[in-house]
């Protein structure tokens, strides 16, 4: 779970560091970065205080804390966004101190104001500050005044749906609709026509008003297959400010950040320069204190425009951490208590290459990853790995609901330069083992391998360009292929040779079966292919399309990883499932495949077994992710066409609109606003 790498590519200095500290810190957070914040307190010797919903009694954060309060039912509008409980535990365990962490409160200026007023240190910058980059409007205003490059667009803000089309039309399409006081993707539309501006108002409003309890929006010109590169900035009471060199944060779906690392492939020396002084020049001119994120859109002629300004940690913090041996809490924190920055600029290096993919339990292959729910009934993070950092909040047995953001962990891997800390990445992603919920390892390891972001070809547009018709999994090679069906050959023959023997025994004993071939029958896809198995001591020869292949391996099935070599090349696998009728999943290459190993025999009869026919799915509407209904837009006996939106179903604060697949009449609806729905759940009937 935790930040192995603080110790090699992080967090100088410790408790001897400061002169004086806090004695006890609450964090107004749950999940990793709650988990992250108490590691370096606990380094810099404070005590921690944990808040948690009922749901996150047994949560690692609670664990992990020297004390621990419950503020609320599992609703974070009633217990990490309910102020008021927040407020009496910190006054009941006289809390010196809050870090916000990210989401929920880090961002907001009347929870920052009641900590001062009751003498509470936030960590974080003043209220002025978060009030004035909090507000797109305000801080694009005070961008321009700080002689900061700015997008075009309207600055006030937009009042209804006619007076966002005609703004739309002045600025001209395509348009970013975005909440004024929101962050993380929610409260954002791109719109390309006037239709897709009303819709876009509604829905970001209405996610705006959901998140951040601030519906308020503002419109500004998009730019076209940009680059998405923040600048971390760090400033203290002094008047000293830092930027600590970018992140690239191109990899995105639904404008929420997937791939992250540092530093880009893209900037060269100059434009770094000028982008951090323009970072600095914003953060002294709204007098900045504490680690913050000034992030800009960078056209393919380095030309760059400020985004917004994140007055809080970043999710992506850690590969900044890597290149520049800055544990960015621990400077928020001496910040906190009046200390001045123990840094020139002239001392930030780029020492090599650091890369962070966020695991979700989401199913990348649909639309980039729709929430997955579930209990983790095993969990196994690649710590073993050298040179990888895990940031978490969970362990096994742990569950992921429909409450809280479904971020798994942060994966981080580090090396001397970029093709070394991607290298790590993927043996990383093989290594990890994630069961009960599912996952967005194969889209992970898809983009890292990918020959476009290899060469650092990245756009916002990377996942719809590169999958334009969404993500379909790892396509194997014809060497891939023969690879998978010989590894699932090997699987099938090891488990039948163990299922012979007992304690190292034969199970019957006057059996002297020396058997050391099998013709088998593999279904893989549409394909089904003959594959001849000889067995030579602890190695398998594999005949699969008249080709041989060696594959050995240590074959401990009980293991949820297996390390197998075929023909020379090392492969980390992970079989998940398999069931008396040959039927096995195996995670291979980062994707889940599907494959039926027969014997012959009983290959050539499961011909005459009848198949189960397919759902009709063109007259029913099933729930594609778990989540709330939050409105419906029929009811039986109406009429809809094709494409017309039926309900509408948030998840993660994200709101998706489902719509019909075909023209017909409403033939029952089996939810209402309100209803929480789970993946799979029917919605809709049409006649």
């Amino acid at each position: 779970m935790a930040a192995v790498l603080l110790l090699r590519c992080g967090a100088r200095g410790g408790r001897r560091a400061l002169r004086e500290t806090f004695e006890k810190l609450l964090i107004a957070n749950r999940g990793e970065i709650a988990c992250r914040v108490i590691k370096t307190c606990k380094k810099m010797g404070i005590k921690t205080v944990a808040i948690h919903s009922d749901v996150d009694a047994n949560a690692v954060h609670v664990k992990m804390a020297d004390e621990a309060v419950c503020v609320g039912p599992a609703p974070t509008s009633k217990s990490y966004l309910n102020m008021d409980a927040i407020m009496e535990v910190i006054k009941k365990t006289r809390a010196q101190a809050v870090h916000p962490g990210y989401g929920f409160l880090s961002e907001n200026k009347e929870f920052a104001r009641r900590l001062a007023a009751e003498g509470v240190t936030f960590i974080g910058p003043d209220t002025h500050a978060i009030q004035a980059m909090g507000d797109k409007i305000e801080s694009k205003l005070l961008a321009k005044n700080a002689k900061v490059n700015t997008i075009p667009g309207f600055d006030g803000v937009v009042k209804d749906a006619d007076e966002a089309v005609r703004i739309a039309r002045e600025i001209g399409y395509p348009v970013m609709i975005k909440a004024s006081a929101g962050g993380g993707g929610k409260g954002m539309r791109i719109a390309w026509d006037d239709e897709e501006t009303r819709e876009g108002f509604r829905f970001s409003s209405q996610e705006a008003a959901s998140s951040f309890g601030d519906d308020r929006l503002l419109i500004e010109k998009f730019i076209d297959n940009p680059r998405h590169i923040e600048i971390q900035v760090l400033a203290d009471k002094h008047g000293n400010a830092l930027w600590l060199n970018e992140r690239e944060c191109s990899i995105q779906r639904r404008n929420q950040k997937v791939v992250e690392e540092a530093p880009s492939t893209f900037l060269d020396p100059e434009t770094r320069r000028a982008m951090g002084e323009q970072a600095v020049a914003l953060a002294k001119a709204v007098k900045y204190s504490s680690a913050g994120t000034v992030e800009f859109l960078v056209d393919s002629s380095k030309n760059f425009y400020f985004l917004e300004m994140n007055t809080r940690l970043q999710v992506e913090h850690p590969v900044t951490e890597c290149i520049t041996g800055l544990d960015l809490v621990q400077e928020m924190i001496r910040v906190a208590k009046g200390y001045p920055l123990r840094h020139k600029q002239a001392d930030i290096p780029i020492n090599g290459w650091a890369v962070e993919c966020r695991v979700y339990a989401e199913d990348p292959y649909k639309s980039f990853g729709l929430p997955s729910i579930g209990k983790l009934s095993q969990y196994q993070e690649p710590l073993h790995v050298p040179s990888v950092r895990v940031d978490s909040g969970i362990e096994q047995g742990s569950d992921i609901s429909i409450y809280y953001d479904p971020m798994i962990s942060k994966l981080i891997t580090y090396g001397s330069n970029r093709a070394e800390a991607l290298r790590r990445m993927e043996e990383a992603l093989d290594n990890y083992v994630i069961r009960g919920v599912t996952h967005n390892i194969s889209l992970l390891r898809e983009v890292i391998i990918h020959p476009r972001f290899v060469q650092g070809d990245i756009s916002t547009k990377f996942l719809p360009e590169v999958y334009p018709d969404g993500f379909k999994g790892h396509q194997l090679t014809d060497r891939e292929r023969r690879e998978l069906l010989a590894t699932a050959a090997s699987l099938y023959v090891a488990e039948q040779l163990r299922s012979q023997r007992f304690l190292g025994t034969p199970r019957i004993p006057i059996a002297k079966s020396k058997r050391s071939s099998w013709e088998l029958s593999v279904h893989l896809g549409d394909g089904i292919y003959p594959v001849a198995v000889s067995k030579d001591g602890s190695s398998f020869s594999v005949e699969v399309d008249g080709m041989k292949l060696n594959v050995t391996g240590e074959w401990n099935l009980a293991s949820p990883l297996l390390s197998i070599t075929i023909d020379g090349t090392q492969r980390t696998i992970q079989r998940l499932s398999r069931d008396a009728s040959g039927k096995t999943s195996i995670q291979f290459l980062g994707t889940v495949y599907k494959l039926q190993v027969l014997t012959k025999t009983a290959a050539e009869l499961s011909k005459y077994m009848p198949e189960k026919a397919a759902e009709d799915t063109s007259s029913i509407l099933r729930s594609p992710m778990p989540g709330a209904v939050v409105a419906v837009s029929v009811k039986p006996g109406d009429m809809v066409s094709e494409g017309q939106e039926i309900c509408v179903i948030e998840a993660m604060k994200m709101q998706n609109s489902m719509i019909a697949a075909k023209t017909g009449k409403v033939k029952a609806v089996h939810c209402k606003a309100g209803d929480t729905v789970g993946e799979g759940d029917l919605l809709v009937e049409l006649e």
